[in-house]
């Protein structure tokens, strides 16, 4: 289980910038840290990052595949092989599955 995080008022990314309450980052920060963090450790590059973690482009070691077997992401239950959060499956069924039964 990982670490429950709190915000503490300032951006999180290092900047320094105050962020409203609730917030980890302002806006558009989380992209800066998380590009700064992938260069840092992951050579730049998300390819890098999940072969580092044993991920890679077949099945058998998807990524998309073990956040579905963890329970935090769902398969689109029209079959067609898309996986997302709850969210995106209903936004994704709504846009390419409408009228299907």
């Amino acid at each position: 289980m990982s670490a429950r995080l709190l915000p503490n008022g300032f951006c999180w990314c290092g900047c320094g910038k105050q962020v409203g309450l609730g917030k980890f980052f302002a806006a558009g920060h989380d992209k800066t840290a998380e590009a700064a963090f992938l260069a840092l450790h992951h050579g730049g590059t998300v390819a890098q990052m999940l072969h580092a973690h044993g991920y890679g482009p077949d099945n058998t070691n998807s990524v998309t595949k073990a956040a579905v077997d963890a329970g935090l992401w769902q398969n689109c239950p029209r079959g067609c092989g898309y996986r997302g959060a709850r969210d995106s499956i209903n936004k994704h069924v709504d846009r390419h599955h409408q009228g299907e039964s």
